[in-house]
C-alpha cells in the first residue's frame, strides 16, 4: 500500500441514509417470505407467488410465470406487467426501482444488480439506478444487467453477457461488455386459432 495516496476504509460505511423503502419488521417479514416461497427450490408452485409480491407492494399483472429460485430484494421497488417469465434463479436485487413490462424475459441465473458502491470514495457509500426492461425484451441465461439501465423494446441480451448501458430496441447484444451484433427480427405468428364452434344436434321438433 502506498501511503501517500488514499485508501479504502469500510470502517467509515454508513448506509443510514439510503431509502430502504420499507421498515424493519416488513423487510424482516419478506426476508422469510423470500425464503420459503421464492428461493426455496422446493417450492414449486406459481400461482400464490404474484399474489405475495402484491401483498409486499409490488404491482404485478396478469399471467406471471416465477419458476423456483428467484431471488427479489425488495418488492416494493418492483413492477411487474402481464405475461413476464422469470426463471430459475434469477436474482432482481432492486434495491432501485425495477420495472419489468409485459412479455419481457429474464432467464435463468440472470442478475439484475441495481446497486454498487462508489468506489472513489474510501467509505464505499451506496449507489443505486433504476431499471427498465420494456415490452417484449429478454435478459438471457447468466447475462447481468446493471443498474440505470434501460433495455428499449425486444432488445435482447445474450447469455452470460454484461450491460451497464441502455440497449436499442429490436437488437441482439452480446459479450461483455455487450456490443450489438445484428437486428432481432420477429416473425408474424399470424392470427391466433379460432375456437371450432360445437356441433350442433337435430333441431328439436316444432
Amino acid at each position: 500500500m502506498n501511503p501517500s495516496r488514499p485508501h479504502a476504509d469500510l470502517s467509515r460505511f454508513n448506509n443510514a441514509d439510503f431509502p430502504l423503502g420499507a421498515g424493519f419488521i416488513k423487510r424482516t417479514l419478506w426476508y422469510f417470505t423470500n425464503a420459503v416461497f421464492f428461493i426455496n427450490p422446493l417450492f414449486p408452485f406459481r400461482s400464490p407467488k404474484p399474489v405475495l409480491l402484491r401483498l409486499f407492494g409490488a404491482k404485478v399483472g396478469r399471467g406471471v410465470v416465477i419458476h423456483p429460485g428467484v431471488n427479489i430484494k425488495f418488492p416494493w421497488k418492483l413492477a411487474i406487467g402481464n405475461h413476464v417469465w422469470i426463471g430459475q434463479r434469477a436474482w432482481l436485487d432492486n434495491i432501485d426501482q425495477l420495472t419489468i413490462k409485459d412479455n419481457a424475459v429474464i432467464s435463468q441465473g440472470a442478475m439484475l444488480i441495481l446497486g454498487s458502491h462508489d468506489y472513489k470514495r474510501p467509505d464505499y457509500p451506496t449507489l443505486s439506478g433504476p431499471v427498465v426492461l420494456e415490452e417484449g425484451s429478454w435478459v438471457g441465461a447468466g447475462a447481468l444487467v446493471l443498474g440505470g439501465v434501460t433495455l428499449k423494446s425486444h432488445a435482447l441480451l445474450s447469455a452470460g453477457s454484461v450491460t451497464g448501458k441502455n440497449l436499442e430496441a429490436y437488437t441482439i447484444y452480446r459479450g461483455n461488455p455487450a456490443v450489438a451484433v445484428r437486428e432481432r427480427v420477429m416473425k408474424d405468428a399470424g392470427p391466433a386459432p379460432v375456437a371450432e364452434e360445437p356441433l350442433q344436434g337435430p333441431a328439436e321438433p316444432a
